[in-house]
Parts: structure tokens; sequence; C-alpha cells
């Protein structure tokens, strides 16, 4: 088999306040986060949304200490499961790629040619699959693939697209859950909430994207293995932009559990492996804010797996597993058409609705088409009044 080598993929993220803004530009850049009709808009759009929307993610990560500690945990977990395939046999290097921030999946790619892998495990740090997370670092993985021949002649690969099902995985997010039931008075009587991040509709309902399912399968697992007689409640959080997003919302489903009047609840990240910005702050304080204006009293949270030894043990179990069974291809990952429609054909409707919101997204993209255009050509409505 050669030098094997893993390479775990992930978001990234802004390390201190003044990465926030290009961390933000690159998030935007990224056609499977928001889909334009014209791709020469892409740059243009990022550069809007990141400018406009970095002081008050700066604010966000002030809260959580001054930055994401994402790159700081996946490291850890690349040293942990280097140490586990180590004491199984298996001697391989492991490698950090992240979508968006530093180090970059092409950084990482450059590091794997440098050092002469032979054979080598992609493994999104994603349980489950969406074309806007493992698919967007495949497909940057795939043009990196086409266009070197060193990586193409010289370098086999195993790509893992989502082990959400793992038994290894189910029983440790059970553990974590566990130990964190047990601290509630009345154990038996507190609602799980699993909080997933959220991908536009359109993704599932038109280009095929297998998250939701996943999301829902996933966590049906994790509920028979922790074999409790907890209700629970599945939502989605992290919505962008005026598009519909998978539903109910966090915030909504936590209000309505509050108009039950539920008083426990125990919060359960079910699409994060790591800590970041979602869970510390997201959750942590903005949902809390959420729920205890609802109503609910006691609102807990369970934390991610980080270096959980038994998920780490399961990661390393995976890599082998895929190192002697047949893999997939990038070209065998879903991914979106370019006829993919990110704005759902509503009609308008008076009030704060989702038509509402979709049209005000609509008429925003317009408006800064038509600035973007009269900027470049010197000439129309704003330069005749004086304004430009």
């Amino acid at each position: 088999m050669g030098r094997v080598g893993v390479l775990l993929l992930n978001l990234g993220g802004p390390e201190k306040l003044e990465d926030v803004r290009p961390f933000l530009f690159n998030l935007f850049s990224d056609p499977e986060i928001i889909r334009l009709p014209v791709t020469w808009l892409q740059k243009p759009l990022a550069w809007f949304i990141s400018s406009s929307r970095y002081k008050k993610s700066q604010e966000n990560y002030k809260q959580i200490g001054g930055g994401s500690p994402l790159r700081r945990i996946t490291e850890e977990q690349a040293q942990a499961l280097e140490a586990s395939l180590a004491q199984k046999g298996q001697e391989a290097k492991i490698y950090v790629g992240m979508r968006y921030w530093y180090p970059f999946t092409e950084d990482a790619i450059a590091e794997i040619k440098q050092d002469k892998i032979d054979h080598l495990v992609i493994l999104p740090l994603y349980p489950q699959f969406s074309i806007s997370t493992s698919g967007s670092s495949f497909r940057v993985l795939e043009k990196l693939w086409q266009e070197d021949r060193v990586l193409g002649d010289n370098i086999k690969y195993s790509l893992i697209s989502s082990w959400y099902d793992r038994p290894g995985y189910l029983q440790a997010m059970a553990d974590l859950i566990a130990q964190q039931l047990d601290q509630f008075e009345n154990p038996n009587r507190v609602h799980l909430f699993f909080s997933a991040h959220g991908v536009p509709v359109s993704y599932v309902e038109e280009a095929g994207d297998p998250y939701q399912r996943e999301i829902e399968a996933c966590t049906s697992l994790i509920v028979k293995t922790l074999n409790r007689p907890n209700p629970y409640t599945l939502a989605y959080q992290s919505r962008v932009g005026p598009v519909e997003w998978l539903q109910p919302y966090t915030e909504d489903a936590l209000e309505e559990l509050g108009e039950k009047q539920v008083k426990d609840v125990l919060v359960i990240p079910i699409s994060f492996v790591s800590e970041h910005i979602e869970t510390l702050q997201e959750i942590d304080i903005e949902y809390r804010e959420v729920a205890e204006e609802a109503g609910i009293t006691n609102f807990r949270r369970v934390p991610a797996l980080d270096t959980h030894a038994g998920f780490i043990n399961d990661l390393a179990d995976l890599v082998i597993d895929s190192l002697n069974s047949p893999s997939q291809k990038f070209s065998d990952v879903v991914r979106p058409s370019d006829q993919l429609k990110m704005y759902p054909q509503e009609r308008w409707e008076m009030g704060i609705t989702t038509s509402a919101e979709v049209w005000n997204g609509r008429l925003a993209m317009l408006g800064f088409i038509a600035l973007l255009v009269e900027l470049f050509s010197g000439k129309g409505i704003l330069h005749a009044i004086g304004i430009l």
C-alpha cells in the first residue's frame, strides 16, 4: 500500500478578529453557499456581504474569546487519530485541509505531494454529507486531481462521503448525552433538542442532496442507541440569506416548546463534531436567550465530540475499513446542477413571511446588480442625480 495519509476536511474559521472579514469573503465566494445565475457576480457579492457583515460577526467572535477554536481542535483530533491508528497497527500521517481558512485544502495537498503519499484517505469531519460542506471540499479536490498529473498518476485515494451511522460515533454521542441527562433532577423528563446546521430546501428537493435524510436517520439512530424515554425534537440553525431553508428553525422550535410549558431542554449539536462559533456563540448565547424568553428555565447543551476517545477510535476503524474497501470517486458525489434554483417560485405576500423575504432578496439582488453596472459604466440614475 505504500505511504498512507489521511486528509481531514473541515470548514475552517477565523482565529483572530482581523481574520473575520477575509474568512467571510472566502465563505460567500463559494457557489455552493450562495448560487448566482451568473458566475462573475460571485466575488462582488462576496465582497458586499463580507463588508456588511464582518463587524457583527466580529462581535460574535469576541463573545467566545476573539476567534474560532476550530483549527486547534481539528489539529488535536488529527494527533489523536494518528495515535489511535498506530495502536491498531496502521501507520499514517494525518493532514488538515480547511475549506475557507488556513490551512487551506490546497496547502494540505501540496504537503501530501511533498511527502510522496501513495494512498490518501479523504475524511470529512461532517458526519452527514451535504453538497454545501463535504461536497464543496470534494469538488476542490476533484479539480486538483484533474489539473495535476502527479496527483492523478501517483496518489490513490479513498473517499468517505459520510459516516453518520457508524456504531462507534453513535455510541460516543449517546454517552455524552447520557452524561448531561444525569445532571438533571428528572433525567427522563428532559426534552432532547437536536440542532443541525440547515441547508437550502432547493438543495434537497432539486439537487437531491441527501443531507436532510441523513440528519433525520442519524437523529433516530442516536435516540435508539441512547435507549432513554425522553421526547425529542430536530430543528435547523444558521440559515443565511432570503431563500427557504430546512425547517423547523431552531429558534421557532424552542419557542414552541416554551409554549408547551417545557422547562428542561438539552441541546445536541448533531452536525458538529468540534466546538466552534455555532455551538459556543449561536447555541450557548443566542439560543439560550431565545429559550429563556420562551420560559425554558433549564437550558443545557451536550459538548461537541472533539477528541472523545470512542469517537476517535471509531474514526480510526473507519480509515482502516476504507483502505480495504472499494472507494467512491469524486464524480460519484452528489452535486448541484447549473440550473438549480436557489429562489423558489412563490407568490408575493404582505407581511413578514418567507415569501416576502424571498422577494426582498430578489429586489436587493437586482439593486446590487444595478449599482455594479452603474459603477463600472459610469452611467445611470445615480450619476444623473449627482450621487455618484
